[in-house]
């Protein structure tokens, strides 16, 4: 379902030397697989025989015994629409190759000789193997299978999702691995068999190995590792198993176990599909060479659940305190980075800033106060306004002031109620009538006083939105829409309230700290219609558009890979435990006001892009203003 299929790596208890025993094992683990759903099932390397033997692969009976368990493994599995990768040697054209060997419904579908043969410190291969590279696109002949294609490639032309890229072990630790222009030729799954021996340091450096080259390729990648049972005469091979996809580990094992065990990951190659269509140099690279080597295999089953993947609820917020705590000060940095460019660009010597006491504008302000001390400017150019109205609260009044104060700041409060009066009565609105017009003749009063301001004392106006609002539209046009740089323009909602929080637990200042955990506490509103009868804010954004952490999940897959929106709501139900009927709820919101507030999008202000989904219309997102929703909405229902 939604281009998901469940790979497994396996580490198997192997004898070296003895096929019969091996193959067994072989046969016997593959079928645990695929009864928990595996559609790709990868081995170590040359786990029919061990990888060890050393001189014994020159032994004839040996490669006889070899060829006798492949065939026993293919009858095993005729009735497996499954790919099963196993690591064999191979005399092909009279010399021995170090192979994977690809098997669908007991066909051999091909072999990939291993193209970079290592044979420096601990490793002699060279003594035993020959490289694959002078082979690639052949045709062999195999007792038992007949005429094999030998290739790394392997192209599924029936209509599915995956295309499958082969190399093993030592192709992986080259300058340039065969994966590289597997993948610039289409393949988004890469298998590796590999045997690497365990050393102080190596499994870390072969982890970053895996996920880097899974990142570069925009692929998934299978790494199954031979295990402890191998010889240990020279060496010991720790049984590392992983699977990435696109830089990121979704299932590992460093186990050193002596017995069998095997990992799992529900992969989504439509997500690896779509990102290289709007991300990838996939475009310019000729594959014709490669695809005419790719040997058929017929399409795979896909999975209905994630049994094996973790979906993130927060995709934009790190799990991990190490990656949050350097996140912030990345993100921090850049923002503070940028409005320090702009006011040197534009020689402006203050700022100007609304300051409601809402989470976005405490970000903000926190980002203009150590922009301005970055240049060693003085904080007096740093000119706060809080402007209550109609529905300002004590609390959040309160804490502007506060938080200015704190701060070191000039701080100027204007209220707007008259102002918003005299207004209604020039258009002939009536004031009780609170609708729209009601709350956007406050948005654009405010607007006005600020912009207004930065003219009377030289400077520029500070926008305070973040990229949840921009993606929702929740703004007024032509009022908080409006500023001269936006410095939270591609921060979404929840990564705000983490940077707000970040930034309250790192601060020495205690009062300070205070009055940061109680904005962050403060539900999420514009304040523009009256409060309630005990004086608390009535008008909650969340409880009109849904929670912002569904919408930041939603706008992930939708903006960074394009998820039609059934899949996202397969997705969400995955992340979240709100009821089903509330996240379509949400979603339904997010397509219809994401298409229909383009327009507010197609003349935003500049700010500077933090993360990997922006929605300036200068880079990252071009959409027409009156693009229409109705195949996304009919998708969802």
């Amino acid at each position: 379902m939604f281009g998901f299929y469940r790979v497994a790596a396996l580490c198997l208890d192997v004898q070296v030397g003895n096929t019969a025993y091996n193959t067994e094992e072989i046969v016997r683990c593959v079928s645990l697989a695929l009864e928990k759903g595996a559609s790709v099932v990868v081995c170590p390397e040359l786990c029919i025989t061990g990888y060890s033997l050393g001189d014994l692969f020159h032994q004839d009976l040996l490669l006889q015994n070899t060829l006798k368990s492949l065939k026993l493994i293919g009858d095993a599995f005729k009735e497996s629409n499954a790919i099963i990768a196993v690591g064999a040697p191979l005399r092909l054209n009279g010399r021995l190759y170090n192979c994977g060997c690809l098997f669908q419904r007991g066909k051999l579908l091909g072999v990939t000789p291993k193209t970079y043969i290592p044979n420096q410190r601990e490793f002699y291969e060279k003594r035993h193997f020959a490289s694959g590279r002078d082979i690639l696109g052949e045709r062999c002949v195999l007792p038992y299978f007949g005429e094999v294609a030998v290739t790394n490639f392997y192209t599924d032309l029936s209509g599915g999702d995956l295309t499958i890229g082969v190399e093993l072990c030592e192709d992986l630790w080259v300058a340039n691995p065969p994966s590289g222009n597997l993948a610039m030729a289409g393949a988004n799954l890469i298998l590796n068999l590999s045997a690497s021996d365990a050393l102080v340091g190596k499994g870390d450096y072969r982890k970053s190995l895996v996920l880097n080259q899974s990142g570069r390729c925009m692929a998934a990648y299978v790494y199954a590792s031979a295990g402890v049972q191998e010889s240990t005469t020279d060496m010991v091979f720790s049984g590392h198993l992983m699977i990435g996809e696109n830089g990121s580990m979704i299932s590992e094992s460093k186990s050193y176990s002596d017995k069998s065990h095997m990992i799992f990951g529900d992969i989504d190659a439509k997500r690896l599909n779509m990102l290289r269509l709007s991300e990838g140099s996939f475009q310019d690279f000729n594959a014709r060479s490669f695809y005419e080597r790719g040997a058929k295999f017929t399409s795979l089953d896909e999975v209905n659940s994630l049994e094996y993947r973790f979906v993130s609820p927060t995709p934009f917020v790190p799990l991990s305190i190490e990656s949050k705590d350097s996140n912030c000060k990345e993100i921090f940095n850049i923002q503070c980075r940028g409005l320090a460019k702009r006011l040197n660009a534009t020689h402006t010597p203050r700022v100007v800033i609304g300051l409601s006491g809402g989470l976005d504008s405490t970000l903000a302000l926190l980002v203009v106060v150590e922009t301005y001390r970055l240049l060693s400017r003085d904080f007096t150019d740093i000119i706060a306004v809080t402007m209550p109205g109609f529905g300002t609260t004590n609390r959040t009044k309160n804490n502007a002031v506060a938080l200015a104060e704190l701060l070191g700041l000039r701080l100027l409060t204007i209220d707007i109620k008259d102002a918003c009066l005299q207004h209604f009565k020039d258009i002939g609105h009536d004031p009780h009538s609170l609708d729209v017009t009601f709350e956007n003749v406050q948005a654009r009063e405010r607007t006005q006083i600020l912009m207004d301001l930065a003219n009377k004392e030289k400077g520029i106006v500070i926008g305070t939105g973040d990229l949840s609002e921009i993606a929702l539209g929740w703004s007024t046009y032509n009022a908080d829409h409006m500023s001269m740089y936006g410095v939270n323009c591609d921060v979404p909602k929840t990564l705000v309230r983490h940077v707000v929080q970040w930034y309250a637990q790192n601060s020495t200042e205690k009062e300070l700290s205070q009055v940061l955990l109680d904005i962050l506490d403060t539900p999420v509103s514009p304040e523009l219609l009256p409060a309630d009868k005990d004086g608390q804010i009535a008008q909650k954004t969340e409880a009109i558009l849904g929670a912002y952490e569904i919408h930041d999940f939603y706008l992930y897959h939708f903006a960074k890979y394009g998820a039609e929106p059934s899949k996202m709501l397969f997705l969400a139900e995955h992340a979240f435990k709100y009821p089903r009927e509330e996240l379509k709820a949400c979603l339904k919101i997010f397509i219809q006001r994401f298409f229909s507030q383009q327009f507010k999008r197609s003349c935003i202000p500049d700010g500077p892009k933090v993360g990997t989904i922006s929605l300036s219309p200068r880079a990252d997102w071009r959409m027409p203003s009156d693009g229409c929703s109705k195949d996304w909405l009919t998708n969802l229902e």
